[in-house]
């Protein structure tokens, strides 16, 4: 099995990002028209600047309207609107449903694909993965698409417009790609394109959780003050470059499978990805019986940036058992990435590691405002 890195074509990131869209795309290669796929309310806020940026570089461009969430009704429709402009590259503008959704109609359409986070809340923007939901909000399917995109371009300055919520959740992503990254690395499983990690990926992933939580703190502090500051900076890198390398190089184990079980319960629908992907890290530590000093580190970090660690916090205040086994089964079915751990995980495993991550949550909750 050949050593894997996968990466995009091009990472550019800073405030005022938009304006270099098309000559960035004009630097690469890429052809017109365009198609954008955005949501309503980032086509308001950012239109004028694509439109700008596009015709200073000869770029024709339409917008697909983005419904919301990334089922296969949506990237049906984003394929016909693709089609009927003719469009030879392909935009994503927005969170990670949004990218997800233009990342597939890309790989349909074999055509290149340029990501535009326009929020810090996903490693998605770098990959070549697209997590696909019914219309309901559960998961039902993981595609990898053949290619990463061409480029991905990080305006720091709409992020940092953004709600501080979304920056928090995609610390929780970025929380998970360390242990995920090492629990693969002791196991050898496949990364997830397909290879074994590179040295530079797990390296990658490691630099990851040394940033969130030498840069966490400082960088909400910033946001809340409105300042692009450095620790921000490298916290939207953070989130959005270093988890997504991390990841995808190295691979996905048992948190994300986590996250993939709570997604059937109703009740955590409102909870953001990465909301759930730092539940699921806690659970994945538990589940590998890890050192407490690491355990509190995490819930340490999760605390000092306002990330849940307990069921309640991620909208499941009364989870019965039949709920709880629901959710296990579906994090440990034949293609989940509870298997990339270096032992073999059962449903009722999975089961008892959430119910003991709730309880080691709750204890630290209990203890940190008491001392408050």
């Amino acid at each position: 099995m050949l050593q894997v890195f996968a990466s995009p074509s091009r990472y550019a990131q800073g405030p005022g990002a938009t304006e270099s869209l098309g000559s960035e795309m004009r630097g690469l290669g890429l052809e017109g028209p365009v198609l954008i796929v955005a949501g309503a309310s980032t086509q308001r806020r950012l239109e004028d600047a694509w439109a700008r940026s596009c015709a200073a570089a000869g770029y024709r461009f339409e917008v697909f309207t983005f419904g919301g969430q990334c089922c296969r009704r949506e990237i049906d429709a984003g394929l016909a609107s693709a089609r009927a402009g003719r469009a030879r590259t392909i935009v994503g503008s927005g969170g990670g449903k949004a990218i997800d959704t233009a990342r597939s109609v890309a790989a349909a359409l074999e055509l290149d694909f340029v990501s535009c986070p326009t929020i810090a809340s996903t490693d998605a923007p770098t990959s070549a993965v697209s997590i696909i939901y019914n219309e309901e909000g559960t998961v039902v399917e993981i595609r990898n698409h053949p290619r990463n995109p061409a480029l991905v371009l990080v305006d720091t300055a709409v992020i940092l417009a953004a709600p501080a919520r979304f920056l928090v959740a995609g610390m929780g992503d970025a929380l998970s790609t360390w242990f995920e990254a090492r629990a693969c690395s002791r196991s050898g499983a496949a990364n997830c394109r397909g290879g074994t990690m590179t040295r530079s990926g797990l390296a990658l992933a490691e630099l990851c959780w040394n940033t969130l939580r030498a840069d966490g703190t400082s960088a909400l502090a910033a946001h809340a003050a409105g300042t692009l500051s450095p620790a921000f900076e490298r916290i939207v890198e953070a989130n959005t470059l270093l988890s997504g390398l991390g990841f995808e190089s190295v691979g996905l184990a048992a948190a994300h499978a986590v996250h993939n079980g709570l997604s059937v319960a109703p009740g955590c629908h409102g909870a953001l990805h990465g909301e759930k992907v730092a539940f699921g890290t806690l659970t994945q530590l538990v589940l590998e019986q890890a050192p407490d000093e690491e355990v509190e580190a995490v819930l340490d970090f999760c605390g000092s940036v306002g990330l849940p660690v307990t069921l309640e916090e991620v909208g499941l205040a009364d989870v019965d058992d039949p709920l709880l086994g629901r959710m296990a089964q579906r994090a440990v079915q034949a293609d989940e990435s509870t298997h990339n751990e270096p032992f073999p995980v059962t449903a009722e495993m999975v089961a008892h590691a959430i119910r003991a991550a709730d309880e080691r949550g709750r204890r630290h909750r209990a203890r940190t405002c008491a001392t408050a």
